[in-house]
């Protein structure tokens, strides 16, 4: 079941249709379920490498399976990647090169010169981007960070922490390949970036497949420090970001959050960014700008082999 919005106007545009890439966990447990529920989008179809997994993706929703990429193209107006980074980098290229909009994960590609092509194509194509930084949707976030805005920060310390890569459906390959870094990395980043100034440098020590410590230097000489682990045993996962200054300590911590109050306002966002051909800001441009950070901050980590 999907949460609505209760205070959000009636939808009055025709539904945009969003073809999906992708039949793993997250395809299956959100992407698809979010996109059917609408009413402001419609699952137009499905297409993954397997066909079989497709379907079983598509078959709750009565959406039908593309037998390939550009059919998938052909039936929509924009594209929702639930796929590796590596598969997203290239497939999203072709995708905004054929003009239609992009939902997309994070990070934007494996690596940043995928990255930066791909923000260059959305850019060249003008076509609507969004990510899916989940946590940038929930009113509690949007309520922090506005918060911060009006808050003197020193310094930041934030976590990010679970045990997913220690096994079960989300210690996907890619995950278990880059660690935390990639796949935790850009909310914090994104989140620190937001609420405290925007990043001017970041170093990462440790090993991102166990744990790695960003610090990260801000453009109003603010410091923040993240910790970043898929790979601890905890109860439930942990984010939290503690900003302090001569004020009142100000504190966010998705604890108590209930994640699904999130997806109604991205696809109700996503939807009128592609009807009103108006972007959010959390687009390609900003994800290569998270990249930026991410590549920056592998360069002092280590993987250990």
């Amino acid at each position: 079941m999907s949460h609505t919005t209760d205070d959000a106007p009636a939808w009055t545009h025709a539904p945009v249709r969003v073809g999906l890439v992708g039949a793993g966990p997250w395809a299956r447990a959100t992407h698809a379920r979010i996109l059917a529920a609408g009413p402001e989008t419609t699952l137009a179809a499905v297409w993954a490498r397997r066909p079989e997994a497709a379907a079983e993706v598509a078959a709750p929703y009565g959406a039908p399976v593309a037998a390939t990429f550009e059919e998938l193209l052909d039936t929509c107006e924009a594209v929702a990647f639930a796929v590796p980074p590596a598969v997203q980098g290239e497939l999203a290229q072709r995708a905004a090169a054929a003009g239609r909009a992009l939902l997309l994960e994070k990070p934007l590609a494996a690596d940043l010169v995928t990255a930066r092509k791909l923000a260059d194509t959305v850019a060249e194509h003008g076509v609507v981007s969004q990510l899916v930084l989940t946590k940038r949707y929930h009113p509690a976030t949007r309520a922090f960070l506005a918060q911060a805005a009006a808050t003197e920060v020193l310094g930041a310390r934030s976590c990010y922490l679970h045990g997913a890569f220690l096994g079960g459906e989300f210690a996907t390959s890619w995950r278990l390949e880059h660690g935390a870094l990639l796949d935790l990395g850009p909310h914090l980043l994104d989140l620190l970036d937001t609420a405290v100034a925007p990043i001017v440098s970041v170093r990462g020590t440790g090993d991102p497949r166990r744990w790695i410590e960003l610090t990260c230097e801000h453009e109003n000489g603010a410091v923040s420090q993240a910790s970043l682990s898929g790979s601890v045993r905890l109860p439930r996962a942990r984010t939290r970001i503690e900003l302090l200054g001569p004020g009142e300590e100000l504190v966010y911590d998705t604890a108590g959050l209930d994640h699904e109050e999130c997806w109604p306002v991205l696809r109700r966002e996503f939807a009128t960014a592609v009807r009103t051909s108006t972007g959010t800001g959390i687009d390609a441009a900003h994800g290569l700008r998270i990249q930026e950070l991410l590549d920056q901050a592998a360069r002092g980590a280590v993987m250990h082999s």
